[in-house]
């Protein structure tokens, strides 16, 4: 069975760099994205979060619109994992 058509999950972390007098509003927008919890806000604009989604499409989606957030400079994805359901591990 390929990855997409599982129900596993994609979990990946993002960097973003953020301009600091905007990562107020940034860490706003990220927290209205479905899958996207924020973890850490820096006074110099750093945010870390995580992204969960069911495909890399999705993933890729997600961290695209990241990207294009007013008030991002940039935005550095540092790690993806896909996690199989266990159920269909046993199949």
């Amino acid at each position: 069975m390929s990855q997409g058509a599982s129900s596993g999950i994609h979990i990946s972390s993002v960097i973003i760099g953020a301009l600091p007098t905007r990562s107020a509003d940034v860490e706003r927008a990220l927290s209205g994205l479905p899958g996207v919890e924020v973890h850490a806000v820096g006074e110099d604009g750093r945010i870390i979060v995580s992204i969960e989604t069911a495909d890399d499409a999705a993933t890729l989606s997600h961290f695209e619109t990241i990207r294009q957030l007013p008030g991002v400079l940039a935005a550095s994805l540092v790690y993806h994992q896909y996690e199989t359901n266990p159920d269909e591990e046993l199949r």
